[in-house]
């Protein structure tokens, strides 16, 4: 008798443990570390979207697959390596134009920053703001921390600050939404001669 009182004691208790344990909620899974984007020559371009050096609202759905597009992503306004890359793309638009081309360049850079980058070379494309590195994350290239350089504009000597520090890399998206193109080892002052060549090879035939 007393071993039946026993066993219905245990048999009870791992019930109520069992019990219990049913209703307690279930351990969180660790959240999932974002992936990191890797685009590959083929891949569709991902949609991006930031502001303009005129600070007006741009989107690549309403420019992608209408024209190919250059979309180049640069360290810093108005540094030595950035400024050739930016004049060397500049004396090529023309031609660039010809093949009914679009000319995007990225930084982490301000909106006022790239005012001041465009006025001070005469850039002629459009430069868009990307101070929390947004656009460079979602084509995949490797981001470093934001910083200041100071330098003359007429006349005073004008603080630059970025949100963010982008790789060099340039890409070519082609009419078929898709990346036609990409560089991740940029020589900055021969990056427009390069992507002319792959914009030849790419560019629909005229009638």
């Amino acid at each position: 008798m007393k071993f039946r009182l026993f066993a219905a004691a245990v048999v009870s208790t791992l019930a109520c443990v069992a019990t219990v344990r049913a209703q307690e909620p279930a351990a969180e899974a660790p959240a999932k570390r974002p992936k990191h984007v890797v685009l590959k020559v083929g891949d569709p371009a991902p949609e991006f979207a930031g502001q303009t050096d005129a600070d007006k609202p741009w989107k690549s759905k309403d420019h992608v697959g209408k024209k190919i597009l250059i979309v180049y992503f640069y360290p810093a306004d108005m540094t030595g390596g950035c400024t050739a890359q930016a004049c060397a793309y500049r004396d090529a638009l023309a031609e660039l134009q010809r093949d009914d081309v679009e000319v995007i360049g990225v930084s982490g850079d301000t909106v006022e920053n790239h005012q001041h980058f465009k006025k001070a070379y005469d850039l002629n494309f459009t430069l868009l703001a990307d101070p929390k590195g947004a656009i460079a994350k979602a084509f995949g290239v490797k981001l470093g921390e934001g910083g200041t350089i100071q330098r003359p504009i007429d006349g005073e000597i004008v603080a630059l600050t970025r949100g963010a520090t982008a790789d060099r890399w340039t890409f070519v998206i082609g009419l078929d939404k898709k990346i036609a193109y990409k560089d991740t080892k940029v020589n900055a002052a021969k990056d427009s001669e390069k992507v002319l060549a792959a914009i030849e090879k790419i560019k629909p035939a005229k009638e």
